[in-house]
């Protein structure tokens, strides 16, 4: 038996004594213990039963680029209702057709962040324009990113001198404005540039709350994920040198049709399904079965 199989019967048997609940925030402490310890036994990561948080931004090359991340949003959430799991929008950054420059939006759905945090890096789709009167094929990129939604109280909070507060009107698509008040708040972590929006609630108060407790996720999210030769370099560079990278997936809709992932090399020629019906299941299994480095 090794150390976290004793951990685990040690954990088992105080749960059967007739005083475990004596005091309830050990007894709390301990069961979440031992679902960690259970986890890691079964090869899931530390935060795999955790909700998400995704963010999808837009790469250089304007209208087309932002239809794209249009696309990618209505992709995952059309898999979230494949799922049964719930979503909601935090901040989005909207143009004048449907498309997003950026978005951030939470996933209600347990373990969500698992079966997702292989979607994180950059996605590409070549097609003809529709934004080109020539007709052109057009190559397009946005950039996904998929981190765990953290409980109040699962990590530390971030110093107040480490990050700054901006205040802006909540806008809809084309700028304009919902109302008249500075309510929309981005948080910024001044070590790393690491940054964050919200904009839903309805109050200035509660959307810098949001940012505040998204940006924290981040923050403790890329430094648990990089070594620490990376962590140090994360605070002389900024975080576009850290989180863009070659495409992981591509979706070609001419001159043929075919979705690939280039990490599994799984591939499907029904892009309407992928794209239109959210069916990701066969690339994020095969993802999820990679050897884990």
């Amino acid at each position: 038996m090794n150390e976290r199989e004793a951990r685990i019967s040690e954990i088992e048997e105080a749960m059967t004594r007739h005083d475990f609940w004596a005091d309830v925030g050990k007894a709390q402490a301990m069961i979440k213990e031992l679902q960690e310890l259970k986890d890691a036994q079964e090869g899931l990561g530390k935060y795999d039963r955790a909700d998400a948080v995704v963010t999808i931004f837009s790469g250089a090359g304007g209208d087309d680029s932002e239809d794209f991340s249009g696309m990618l949003v209505r992709m995952y959430f059309k898999y979230c209702e494949r799922r049964g799991w719930g979503y909601q929008v935090v901040h989005a950054n909207e143009n004048d057709h449907g498309g997003y420059r950026n978005i951030t939006f939470e996933i209600d759905g347990k373990g969500s962040y698992g079966d997702l945090k292989g979607e994180s890096g950059v996605h590409r789709l070549v097609r003809i324009s529709p934004f080109n009167a020539n007709a052109k094929r057009h190559t397009s990129f946005s950039m996904v990113e998929v981190i765990p939604r953290f409980k109040k109280g699962e990590i530390t909070p971030l110093p107040e001198a480490e990050v700054r507060l901006e205040f802006a009107r909540s806008g809809g698509a084309g700028g304009q404005n919902v109302n008249k008040r500075e309510t929309a708040v981005r948080a910024i972590h001044e070590p790393t540039g690491l940054s964050v929006h919200a904009s839903n609630e309805r109050s200035q108060l509660q959307n810098r709350e949001h940012a505040i407790d998204l940006l924290t996720a981040k923050v403790h999210h890329l430094r648990e994920s990089l070594s620490d030769a990376e962590k140090e370099k994360m605070y002389i560079s900024k975080t576009t040198q850290v989180e863009w990278g070659n495409q992981i997936r591509s979706y070609v809709l001419h001159p043929y049709k075919m979705v690939k992932d280039h990490r599994t090399l799984v591939e499907t020629s029904n892009v309407d399904k992928v794209l239109e019906e959210g069916d990701l299941d066969v690339f994020i299994e095969a993802e999820k079965n990679l050897p884990q480095s």
